[in-house]
C-alpha cells in the first residue's frame, strides 16, 4: 500500500460535508446568543502585532525600577504572579502594596500604531445581533485607545478591566461573576472571545458559548506552555484562527 493510500487526502466533498457540519453547528450554538464579550490584548487584534510584547517589555522595567534586579531574575518573578493572580499587578499589589493606577499607566504608555483599522473585522463585529462588550485584565484606557486604534471602539457598549473587576483577574471566578452582576449578563445566551483557554473554564461552567482565538499556523509567537493550547479542551465550544471570518459565519437574526 502506498503512503498516499494509507493516508488520503481529503477530497472537496469531505471538506465541504465539514464545512456545513461546522455551520450548522454555530449556528445552533449561537441561535440564543444576545450578548457578545470579547477579550482586548491578542484577541480583537493579532497576537503577531508587537503590541502585547511592548506591554509585557514595560512591565519588566516596571519590575527593574522597582526591585534593582535584573531583568531575566524578574521575568520569572513576572511570570509567576501571572500564573499565580492572574495579572502581573495582582501579585505586586497583594506582596509588595504596589499602587494600581500607575502601574497600569506605566505598562500600557506604548505605541498603538503598528495597528491598522481592521475594517473587515469592524463590520462583523457591527453585524453580530446583540450587545458587544470588552471584558480585559487590562486598563480602561489601554481597551478604548486600543480599540479607537482598530477603527472599532464605537461598536461596544462598555469595557470591563480590571478595576472593575476589583483587581480579582480571569480566569478567578470572581472576575466574571463581576462582570455578569454589573452588566446584566445572562452567561446562558452570551458568548466569550478569549486567546487563552484557562479563561474559559469559568465561563463554560457557567453556560456561555466559548470561542479560542488562536493565531493562524506559522504566526505564534512565543508563549509558555501553561498558555498553548489547540482548543480540544471540553471547556473550549468553538476554535477561531481568524476572529472576522468566525464572526462572519454566526447567522444574524
Amino acid at each position: 500500500m502506498t503512503r498516499e493510500a494509507a493516508n488520503p487526502m481529503p477530497c472537496s466533498s469531505d471538506i465541504e460535508s465539514a464545512a456545513k457540519v461546522e455551520a450548522k453547528r454555530i449556528a445552533a450554538s449561537f441561535a440564543s446568543i444576545d450578548t457578545f464579550v470579547f477579550d482586548l490584548d491578542n484577541t480583537l487584534y493579532p497576537a503577531s502585532s508587537d503590541l502585547w510584547p511592548e506591554i509585557d517589555d514595560r512591565i519588566t522595567l516596571f519590575m527593574i525600577r522597582l526591585f534593582g534586579l535584573d531583568s531575566l531574575s524578574l521575568r520569572a518573578l513576572q511570570k509567576h504572579y501571572y500564573l499565580r493572580y492572574g495579572t502581573t499587578l495582582r501579585g505586586l499589589m497583594t506582596e509588595h502594596g504596589v499602587d494600581a493606577e500607575v502601574y497600569l499607566r506605566y505598562v500600557h504608555d506604548i505605541d498603538r500604531s503598528s495597528l491598522a483599522p481592521d475594517h473587515t473585522l469592524a463590520a462583523a463585529i457591527a453585524a453580530l445581533p446583540g450587545r458587544k462588550l470588552i471584558l480585559t485584565n487590562g486598563s480602561r484606557d489601554h481597551a478604548l485607545k486600543t480599540a479607537r486604534q482598530l477603527g472599532i471602539d464605537h461598536l461596544f457598549e462598555d469595557v470591563f478591566d480590571i478595576i472593575a473587576a476589583d483587581f480579582i483577574a480571569k480566569p478567578d471566578e470572581g472576575a466574571y461573576a463581576r462582570f455578569f452582576d454589573k452588566h446584566a449578563v445572562d452567561p446562558r445566551r452570551a458568548a466569550l472571545f478569549e486567546d487563552i483557554a484557562r479563561n474559559l473554564v469559568v465561563p463554560h461552567l457557567r453556560g456561555m458559548t466559548t470561542v479560542l482565538v488562536t493565531p493562524p499556523k506559522g504566526e505564534e509567537r512565543e508563549r509558555e506552555a501553561w498558555e498553548l493550547s489547540h482548543g480540544a479542551e471540553p471547556h473550549v465550544d468553538f476554535v477561531a484562527e481568524n476572529l472576522a471570518a468566525f464572526l462572519e459565519s454566526i447567522p444574524s437574526l
